[in-house]
């Protein structure tokens, strides 16, 4: 069964199997979990501090593939599942801090296997309904027996805060089935800059929290530097 454009290339029409389109999805998300551990544990062996709190990973349920087409105008199938829906394979990165989403994004997008298709920031630029996340769409080489197939996967970073917020909101808008009351949609809104504001407040406390150790490390270098005589005289 041919699976790709050629020897490399993307998932096309070609499938026809949905087991063989799930086994791809699902090893694009071993490859790129496996990448983000990684990315992980060099930053805390450099740095001595993790950017990363927690990955999950998903693949879309059949039924919400499905639901996304029809919402699109697509007739269901494989072909279109592919070529339509580009967060069937689906990683979320959760970090502690709003610096850390773009150095992690930064990170991910030096790698040389991984191909960046799109971006979008809905950090600085929300949506309506208050959602904040960093958004990457990324092709990652699915290297078989017999050819390459490069499969996409939808990279989701955001804070702890951020996480929150998300989960509960849809949480909500599934009861409703995406029609929630005005007067809970504004609620929603008043508690996304809530928690704006609270992600904004713990970077400004970790910075200066960082800059205090830093002056605290320094002093007690400057201390160890300076002989018996000088700290005597100092007193």
């Amino acid at each position: 069964m041919d699976t790709s454009q050629g020897k490399n290339g993307e998932i096309n029409e070609g499938i026809d199997s949905w087991e063989t389109v799930m086994f791809l999805y699902n090893s694009a998300l071993k490859e790129v979990s496996t990448k983000l551990e990684i990315l992980n544990d060099e930053f805390v062996h450099i740095h001595k501090y993790n950017p990363i709190e927690y990955i999950k990973s998903r693949i879309k349920t059949p039924e919400s593939i499905v639901k996304k087409l029809k919402r699109d105008g697509y007739e269901s199938s494989i072909e279109n599942m592919v070529n339509y829906v580009k967060d069937i394979a689906g990683i979320r990165i959760v970090c502690s801090f709003t610096s850390d989403i773009y150095r992690l994004a930064e990170m991910i997008g030096k790698q040389n296997d991984l191909t960046v298709i799109s971006i979008k920031d809905y950090i600085k630029h929300p949506k309506v309904s208050g959602y904040k996340s960093f958004h990457m769409i990324v092709t990652v080489p699915i290297f078989l027996s017999d050819r390459v197939v490069d499969t996409k996967v939808e990279i989701q970073i955001r804070t702890i805060a951020m996480d929150f917020w998300a989960s509960l909101e849809h949480k909500i808008y599934y009861k409703f089935e995406g029609h929630a009351p005005d007067y809970i949609s504004r609620d929603l809104r008043e508690c996304a800059e809530i928690v704006s504001n609270l992600d904004a407040k713990m970077l400004q406390l970790n910075e200066a929290i960082l800059e205090a150790k830093a002056r605290q490390d320094a002093e007690a270098a400057q201390a160890c530097e300076t002989t018996p005589e000088e700290r005597q005289s100092q007193r």
